[in-house]
Order: C-alpha cells, then sequence, then structure tokens
C-alpha cells in the first residue's frame, strides 16, 4: 500500500492524514467498488501477474484526449489501464476498451474518482493517474491524487499561478512527484526551443494560438508557456513605437510576461495550432505547429508515465524530461 510521507507543519498535513485513514480503512475493509456488475478499481490480471507493470488511471477517460490515452496505455507493454473515469453518466459502466473501439479490457468506467484512487492506493506497485478533464476539477483531483499516494500526469490546463504555487508545496509536503505537462507534443517542445533561440535576435513577438471550439480556458497552456519561457530570458520585448488604442477591448490580445501579446482562436474544425511571430524592419519570423491527430501527444504521455514516480517534486513542462 502507497501512502506519502508527512511533515508536519500545517492544514495540508491533515487532508493528507485524513485520506491516508480512508486509504487504510478501505485496505482493511478490503472494499471493492462496483459498477453495473464489473469492478472498478480492481486489480486486473495483467496487474496481479506482472509486478512490474505500471497501473494507470485516466480521469476524463471519455474526452477524445482520454480515450487516445487508454489506448496508448493499453498497447504499452510496460503499462496496464487500473481504472478509467469520467463524468459523463452515458457511458458508466460501459468496457474502456468498447468505448475507444478496440478489444475488451475488462475495466469499467465509473465516475468515482476517490475510491478509484482509494483501491489504487493498496497496490504494491505505483499507480499513476493522467488526467484530461477540466480547470474546474482538476486542482481537487490533483490533491486527492497525491494524498492518496498516486502519482499525476496532467494535461488539463488552466490551473492558476497560485494553484500551482499550492500543488507543489503539496508535493514537496508529500515528497510526490507530480508532472503537469500544458503540450505532450514533441514538436511543440522544438518551437519554444526554435523560439528561444530567435529571442535573442528580435524585440517584437506575439503568439497566437488556435483550437477548438470545445476547449474551456484560454489562453492555451502551451501559448502561456511558451510566453513564460521567452519571459524569462531578460528581456522585454515589444517596445512602443505608437500610442495604441483599442475601439474594442482585447483586440490587441492578452498581455503575458514581459508585454508579450497572446492572441486566441476557438473553431470548430481546428484542434490544436500556435504560430510564434517574430518580426523586425523588412522580415517576419514565423514558427508554427500544427496538430493533425491526437495521438501525436502519446509518446509524450507515456514518457511522463514513466518518469513521474521517480520524481519528489512538482515539474511543469515537457521540456524538463527531455
Amino acid at each position: 500500500m502507497t501512502v506519502p510521507t508527512l511533515k508536519i507543519g500545517d492544514s495540508d498535513d491533515l487532508e493528507i492524514a485524513v485520506l491516508s485513514l480512508k486509504v487504510s480503512c478501505a485496505y482493511l475493509a478490503n472494499k471493492i467498488y462496483i459498477d453495473k456488475g464489473k469492478f472498478v478499481g480492481q486489480p486486473s490480471r495483467s496487474i496481479m501477474a506482472n509486478a512490474t507493470s505500471t497501473p494507470v488511471i485516466v480521469t476524463g477517460a471519455a474526452g477524445k484526449m482520454g480515450q487516445e490515452v487508454i489506448k496508448a496505455v493499453a498497447h504499452a507493454d510496460d503499462l496496464t489501464l487500473y481504472a478509467a473515469v469520467d463524468r459523463n453518466p452515458e457511458v458508466f459502466g460501459l468496457d474502456a476498451g468498447e468505448l475507444v473501439g478496440m478489444e475488451t479490457l475488462d475495466i469499467a468506467l465509473t465516475h468515482e474518482l476517490e475510491p478509484t484512487l482509494a483501491a489504487a492506493a493498496q497496490l504494491k506497485q505505483p499507480c499513476v493517474m493522467v488526467d484530461f478533464t477540466h480547470p474546474s476539477s482538476v486542482y481537487s483531483n490533483i490533491r486527492a491524487a497525491i494524498a492518496y499516494g498516486v502519482y499525476p500526469v496532467i494535461g488539463t490546463t488552466g490551473l492558476s499561478d497560485q494553484q500551482m504555487e499550492d500543488l507543489t508545496k503539496f508535493t514537496e509536503k508529500s515528497s510526490m512527484g507530480c508532472l503537469i505537462i500544458p503540450n505532450f507534443s514533441i514538436g511543440m517542445v522544438l518551437l519554444q526551443q526554435a523560439a528561444i533561440q530567435a529571442s535573442q535576435y528580435f524585440e517584437h513577438v506575439e503568439i497566437i494560438e488556435l483550437h477548438h471550439n470545445q476547449k474551456a480556458d484560454a489562453p492555451s497552456g502551451t501559448a502561456l508557456k511558451t510566453a513564460q519561457l521567452l519571459g524569462e530570458l531578460g528581456k522585454t520585448y515589444n517596445p512602443a513605437v505608437v500610442e495604441e488604442k483599442e475601439h474594442l477591448p482585447g483586440a490587441r490580445g492578452s498581455l503575458a510576461n514581459e508585454n508579450i501579446r497572446v492572441h486566441s482562436v476557438r473553431l470548430p474544425g481546428l484542434i490544436a495550432h500556435q504560430e510564434v511571430l517574430f518580426g523586425a524592419t523588412g522580415q517576419l519570423y514565423t514558427l508554427r505547429h500544427d496538430t493533425s491527430d491526437r495521438a501525436c501527444y502519446m509518446p509524450g504521455v507515456l514518457l511522463s508515465i514513466r518518469k513521474v514516480a521517480q520524481l519528489q517534486t512538482l515539474i511543469y513542462g515537457l521540456e524538463k524530461l527531455l
């Protein structure tokens, strides 16, 4: 049974202690949660047979990214799908394999995250939770996972600076790794590194991010991360040459780190796209990344799952794992 190490000091410790007590009670009672006649959160045969396989919980499992994660985990030899959690009542009890068009995986979708985490805490192997849910729920999901000793890998964006700070302190107190990755694409990491190099030679830069119209937060976490990386280089961009006046509020986008403008587009037909535009007299240098299939994120997701249990604090950004 995995329970995080306590460092006594404040109310965070009480939260960990209370949830750890729930884990112990569930363990002693050998409690099993059942959805429509199928076991949820019970070790699959492959987990019990292979002590080196990492069990994975997918939250937001019925979403487009969640379904891709289920397929990627199911096809990975060193990973095993342990549970699939989603709030959509239309998918409760449906087999995760059937949901994604695969063979049956003997894992029924459930809406109960906390019982799933409690059951996962009883496993001998470290368990990982991959979260692609919603900005309104991801913060509490992360805290619950850490308190139960489950390692979070987070693709959901929209966390505030204060929430990020709180989670960093929480992971350090618990000695638990947590990965928050605004974009799992290797191509996006390369774009950001190219933007850092270009910033040495350009004083003017703006960022445009384009996503499908079901994305809840704006600007995207990827655009904010890109602006953050550029803002950490010790320079302020876009020196004013005229006094600007917006006839429509927000027409010039949002101001991010070091005077960098970020613009957001939301339209059906888009998946995830970003441009970083550098301008100088007589020239425009454009960096662009386009996503045509969500499968492009899965190598980064799998890498994060395999790395997170080696950490003891929160890490933000895929580039820090490469």
